[in-house]
Order: structure tokens, then sequence, then C-alpha cells
């Protein structure tokens, strides 16, 4: 379909109040964009994994699982070409800040929620913990389908969608981070963390601090797996990936599973929520989220994806001959992201979410900074 057809398509659709999600993959052959928009009113949702369709998860295993089943909707590829070239390295952008006694009430406010987890990671009581806070900003044209263009032309490299459904509302996210990926039965994900700007360098320094947080990810992912009953997992270097404007440390982890009655779901379960948007131990860090962090994350830290899609995937093959030979084949897979740099829009406000991990080395003011810059991820698709 063409790109200005679907774009006027998906208003109608937003006017019927049904849900669907539009995505494009991270550096997507051709800038592919997918979408799936359901054709009737009834809600669905995830209960084990073994479901068919896109799936919208928040970060608490307690609440709702939505699903826009592929039985229940139309598909549409389009592809999208970008207005301009738009710079994605720009760290900074014109915002409107508002409320400035405000911002230094978060400010303290979020400073001391992390100096309390140092002390708390001092006291042997935890490894590592993710904390998050909320900024809701005014925007001046909060129209879905306008952000969501900005998006794609400025985040090639991250998950990019657009998502709604009536109890929800609007969400828009461009994420750097795969929570799981399948096909038949091998599967890859990542351990990501660390967080720097990115400032046109051509040798990137950690610290100390970003690279031991990032090997406690790592190392507690190889451990889930393993005691899931996961075998022959094999892990890369870690290695600096940059998503728009922003560094990470990153380490590709990928492996084989024996399909089961469970399907995918064990692998979900062990690793969401992941040490790199909750902490370690995992349970003990959920713990100190939930109780002093002082907000519901919603689908913040969230995940979402294709699950259990059929896809038609592009093979070859050398005959007897050596010449080769292409052939088609379908197989189910799964694409799943963790839900970061993400806002929710609802009425003429937009909700940021940004966090980062603490650890005993953490210092408070630095902790602010980093989310102050993560934040600017999404505040530059609002402007105009």
């Amino acid at each position: 379909m063409e790109e200005a057809k679907f774009f006027s398509k998906l208003r109608d659709h937003i006017k019927s109040k049904n849900a669907f999600v539009v995505y494009r993959f991270p550096n997507e052959e051709n800038q592919r964009v997918h979408a799936l928009l359901q054709n009737n009113f009834q809600s669905f949702t995830c209960s084990d994994f073994s479901e068919s369709g896109f799936v919208f998860a928040p970060f608490s295993d307690k609440e709702k699982i939505y699903l826009i089943p592929s039985t229940e909707a139309e598909k549409i590829e389009f592809q999208h070409y970008p207005e301009s070239k738009v710079d994605e390295d720009q760290a900074e952008v014109i915002f409107q800040e508002g409320n400035f006694p405000q911002r230094e009430k978060d400010q303290k406010d979020h400073e001391n929620l992390v100096q309390k987890a140092v002390d708390t990671i001092k006291n042997g009581h935890l490894k590592k913990v993710v904390l998050s806070r909320k900024e809701t900003v005014q925007v001046h044209d909060p129209d879905p389908v306008r952000i969501y263009k900005n998006l794609l032309d400025k985040y090639s490299s991250a998950f990019a969608y657009l998502w709604f459904h009536p109890e929800t509302g609007f969400w828009l996210g461009a994420t750097p981070e795969t929570l799981l990926k399948t096909e038949r039965n091998r599967f890859k994900t990542m351990a990501l963390a660390g967080t720097q700007l990115f400032r046109n360098q051509s040798v990137v320094k950690w610290e100390q601090k970003e690279i031991e947080e990032q090997k406690l990810v790592t190392d507690y992912i190889l451990e889930t797996l393993a005691d899931n009953g996961i075998e022959r997992i094999e892990k890369s270097d870690p290695y600096t990936l940059k998503a728009g404007n922003l560094l990470h440390i990153c380490t590709d982890i990928t492996g084989t599973f024996q399909k089961n009655e469970n399907g995918i779901a064990p692998l979900i379960n062990s690793l969401h929520p992941t040490p790199a948007v909750c902490g370690l131990p995992k349970e003990k860090a959920k713990e100190f989220i939930l109780e002093n962090e002082g907000y519901n994350r919603k689908f913040y830290t969230g995940f979402l994806g294709e699950l259990n899609l059929k896809t038609q995937v592009q093979r070859s093959s050398r005959s007897r001959n050596q010449e080769n030979q292409q052939f088609s084949a379908i197989f189910e897979s799964t694409r799943l992201f963790v839900n970061l740099r993400c806002l929710e829009l609802k009425g003429g406000d937009a909700s940021l979410f940004v966090g980062g991990g603490i650890t005993k080395d953490s210092i408070a003011t630095s902790e602010w900074m980093e989310t102050v810059n993560k934040a600017q991820t999404m505040k530059a698709i609002l402007v105009k």
C-alpha cells in the first residue's frame, strides 16, 4: 500500500476506536513499516503466549497483557519515505519545560530515591535496581499520526511503534532493546546496560560502573537461561550499541531451546523483566521499585511485538552442480522488544518514562542527568 493511502486509512481507523498497531523493526530494509488494524471492538488478551498476533505487555505480571490477534485484524505493509533527513545524533531539542519549581522538586525526589537505592545496595540487600520517573509535558499538536511520522524519520535504528487500544489509549516508542527473537528452535536476546550521550566520538570510553552494570545483566541472563534448561548458549563480546543520540553496552546472546507444550512461555517468563529494567535479585528489585518509585509504570519496561506469527523467509542453497537455488520457507517466529524510550499520549499531554540502572557506585546527580538526556529522545519527536 502507498504510504499516503495508509495514513489516510489509519486516520479513519482511529475514528472507529478499534485497536491497532503500526511498527517498524530496527534498521528495516527499505524502511518497511507493518500494521495490524483490528476489525472489531472485542478486547483480546494473552494468557500463555501460545496466541498469534501483536502483544502489548505491562511491567507488572499482575496486569492485563493485550493482544491484537492476527486472525482479527487487517495486515498492511508499506514503505516509508522520510520527508527530510533528520539528524538522529542531535542530543538537544528546544522544548518548553514549563513549571520550573516542579522540575526542581522532581529532581530532588529522584535524587533522594537514587540515594536510598545506593544505601540499600551498600547494605547488601540488592546488587542493582533500575529506577525510573514519569515526566508529563504539554504537546501543542498532539496528533499521534504526526508524532509517529517524526518517530519514523528520526530513529531508524530502533523498534518504532504506535499502539492504540480503547483500554490503554495511545502509546509510542523507539526502543533499542530486543527481549526475545525466535525462529523455529533458535532464539536471540541481548544484555543491554550503560548509557552515555553520543558526541561524534570515534572512540567510546566506558566507566567501570557501566561495565560492571552490563556484566551483571549478561551474567544474570546466562544463568537464568541455563536454569531453564536452555543449552548451547553463545554470547558475543560486549560492544557499543548506538540508539539515536545515546550509546549503550550490549552483548548478544543466542542459543537453541527445546520445543514442548509450553512453547516459548518459559523463555519469556525467565527473561522479563530483565535486569536492564528491573534489577538483581529480580524479585527483591521489583519489590523495591513497587514500594519506592511512587507511580505506576504501566507499559513502560513491559514488552511488545510480534508473537508466533508466520513469516515467509527467502533462503538459498547450492545444488549438486553448484548452482544457487532460491526458495522460500514459512516459519513461525516471534520478535519482542523491551518497551523503553516510550510515552503515553493522552489529550494534549504526553507522559514520558525514563530511568537508569543504580549500583553501589551510582551518583544521584549523574543519574538524574541520565534521565534528562533520555527524555530528549522522545521530546524530539513531539515538536513540529
